[in-house]
């Protein structure tokens, strides 16, 4: 494959993934008020993403892909309220371990890093357009 053809490689491996974070950052907020059902029982448990590298094996492109989602183990904040029905023998009610400011701040570098990625797309596609122009 030609290099600017690997340049599109790039950018759009970067998309996919971080329109992958987006899933998962938009999961997390959707489910950011959910608790358990019984007492004592755990409510949603946020969930992270990780990157790993990736060889495309036809072009030896180095290319960028989701490699896990994990979950967050941090502990669970309680509030006091004795008539929820996932309250504990206390009153207590583990709520999720989701920060609605974490999760758009996450939002936000995911689609600030897909832009840039797109912005690549879009300039080896223009060189690539410039490059035919040249050879006619």
């Amino acid at each position: 494959m030609d290099p600017l053809g690997s340049i599109n490689m790039i950018a759009g491996s970067g998309m996919r993934a971080q329109a992958d974070r987006m899933r998962v950052i938009a999961e997390n907020v959707a489910n950011a008020n959910v608790t358990g059902n019984a007492p004592g029982a755990d409510p949603y448990r946020r969930k992270t993403v990780t990157f790993r590298e990736m060889v495309d094996p036809q072009t030896g492109t180095g290319l960028v892909a989701v490699g896990r989602v994990g979950r967050d183990m941090s502990d669970f904040p309680v509030r006091y309220d004795p008539a929820h029905p996932a309250a504990n023998a206390e009153g207590f009610v583990k709520t999720s371990n989701v920060s609605s400011i974490i999760e758009m701040s996450n939002m936000r570098e995911a689609t600030r890093s897909y832009e840039a990625n797109m912005a690549m797309f879009e300039a080896g596609r223009g060189m690539r357009s410039r490059l035919l122009d040249m050879l006619k």
